[in-house]
């Protein structure tokens, strides 16, 4: 059976502090965005969906704990997941732990119309730095980006630049790469220099401005396909805009 393809959206942010109401303003944009979409139930141990009969209460008590556990929407044959988890100041940039959320949506048609709202809705949510929703066929280029070889740095494939390990970028800000739909925060988009309308042309006609003064930004129409001779020289030409994405900027 051929694997499904899926959809990764994931979003950095401050770490949460007691119950600040980010995690059921994750949980709400994402139903919000994907009409029908209800994450009500918890995943257990042993993978099983559990329904919640108190969502908010749990989701209040796994905050103040500094954690958004495995949720679902309760379909074992079509599955939504989002979860989030703290990152160590040792693991993060600027020495500044974080807060991670992760969802995995199938890649179909309902999920690509959504894709932006949703990563909006979830990115502005958190009050996060930066995120990005890209298909998880992707996830394998990315990790040869950033992860070290045996002879030392690391060795991208489809001559993709080498991006830094995340804890040596030295801002949370700072993107550490780029994905289908990237979100950037106003803080992350000045701090690469987004946008600069003599420049930005082409990426500007697909993006679209936040309530708080980020971006969702979108490489290409469909979803980024690095086969895709097109896609990659895309990818690759928004990297060389961008060179503090991932810590590739001359300090």
């Amino acid at each position: 059976m051929t694997p499904r393809k899926r959809l990764d959206l994931t979003v950095y942010a401050p770490t949460l502090v007691g119950h600040d109401g980010r995690t059921l303003a994750v949980v709400r944009g994402m139903e919000l965005a994907l009409p029908g979409l209800r994450l009500d139930w918890e995943v257990s141990k042993g993978g099983r969906p559990i329904e919640l009969s108190q969502r908010e209460t749990w989701l209040a008590d796994a905050a103040t704990r500094g954690k958004l556990p495995l949720l679902c929407n309760g379909d074992e044959s079509n599955p939504v997941t989002l979860s989030g988890m703290r990152r160590s100041a040792s693991a993060s940039p600027g020495g500044q732990s974080q807060f991670q959320i992760h969802a995995k949506l199938p890649l179909d048609a309902a999920v690509i119309t959504a894709a932006a709202e949703m990563l909006e809705r979830v990115a502005e949510g958190a009050r996060a730095f930066w995120g990005h929703l890209t298909p998880d066929s992707a996830a394998l280029d990315i990790a040869y980006q950033i992860a070290p070889t045996l002879e030392g740095p690391p060795s991208p494939r489809r001559g993709l630049p080498a991006l830094k390990l995340f804890e040596h970028i030295r801002a949370p800000e700072i993107p550490y790469y780029l994905g289908w739909l990237n979100y950037w925060s106003a803080a992350a988009a000045q701090a690469i220099g987004f946008p600069d309308p003599a420049r930005d042309s082409e990426l500007l006609k697909r993006a679209r401005r936040t309530a708080s003064g980020g971006w969702v930004v979108q490489l290409t129409d469909a979803p980024l396909d690095l086969d895709n001779p097109t896609h990659l020289d895309t990818l690759k030409r928004t990297y060389e805009r961008f060179p503090e994405i991932g810590g590739r900027a001359a300090p």
